[in-house]
């Protein structure tokens, strides 16, 4: 004789369609917060050495957007439409970064600042500008090197060489005002991204290729991203350091800490401020 199956009680028929219910569900906006504020947190104490390294690897990582971007260039015929899919070649550097849990400076705007606004105290900033420091001077490195490395090795051929020329004189036709409100853009579009992954799942790879498309599709001015660039024109000859600097370095630094920090930071702070 055959055992029927046992009916399930009502209340446990209930607690496992609940279960269900919240594993589908997506993530509430306190949920999010905290996830990202305990990463800043956990990468504030982490050693300098660890950070100072990973930032290295992401300056160098970061050259592969350029370097994406100049091979597509270099293969497409010469329309309207070239420049809409090179910046198709933008978001690989920031792939390699994101995905590879490496250091980049605009990632830590967010990440770093909501654990501050959270407790601010002075013990709190100290570890913000250790961090902002450290990962700054890294990715710096990482991308002054990178640009070298292409310029006096004979890695590259001419021609992908002067599409990587091409595509980096672009970001120096901006001058000082519409530069620091094109990286305050792209500081906000990092940020987003970087808010969005928690609850994006498989989703990752799209989130971050579709943020990041439109910062290079939008001429919008990333501070590592662009700091390989414009240290290319530097290592070729074809801009000055202090124009470099003061052109560049000083107003998308600036932008993209307003727009990833002041900005969105203190937006996603202020939607659960009231939920802790």
């Amino acid at each position: 004789m055959v055992d029927e199956p046992k009916r399930e009680s009502p209340a446990k028929r209930e607690m496992r369609e609940a279960r269900q219910i919240e594993e589908r569900s997506e993530p509430r906006t306190p949920v999010i917060y905290e996830i990202v504020r305990k990463r800043g947190d956990e990468e504030m104490a982490r050693p300098a050495t660890s950070l100072w390294w990973s930032g290295i690897a992401a300056g160098l990582s970061m050259s592969f957007s350029l370097l994406t971007q100049a091979i597509l260039l270099t293969h497409l015929p010469d329309t309207s439409w070239r420049f809409l899919l090179t910046s198709a070649g933008y978001p690989v550097g920031f792939l390699i970064v994101i995905l590879g849990r490496q250091q980049l400076f605009t990632e830590n705007t967010i990440t770093a600042m909501l654990p501050v606004m959270k407790h601010f105290t002075l013990h709190n900033v100290g570890r913000l500008a250790r961090m902002w420091a450290i990962v700054f001077v890294a990715n710096m490195i990482g991308t002054l090197f990178a640009a070298y490395f292409c310029t006096l090795t004979p890695v590259l051929t001419p021609e992908l060489r002067e599409g990587m020329l091409t595509i980096s004189a672009e970001i120096m036709k901006n001058a000082w005002i519409p530069m620091f409100f094109k990286a305050v853009s792209a500081g906000f579009l990092v940020a987003t991204t970087v808010w969005l992954i928690p609850g994006a799942e498989g989703a990752k790879f799209w989130v971050i290729s579709l943020f990041t498309f439109l910062i290079g599709a939008g001429g919008f001015a990333h501070i590592v991203a662009g700091s390989f660039e414009t240290f290319m024109l530097v290592a070729n000859g074809r801009l000055d350091v202090l124009t470099m600097l003061g052109g560049f370095i000083v107003p998308t630094l600036l932008g993209n800490i307003v727009g990833g920090s002041a900005l969105f930071a203190l937006i996603s702070y202020a939607q659960v401020m009231e939920e802790f």
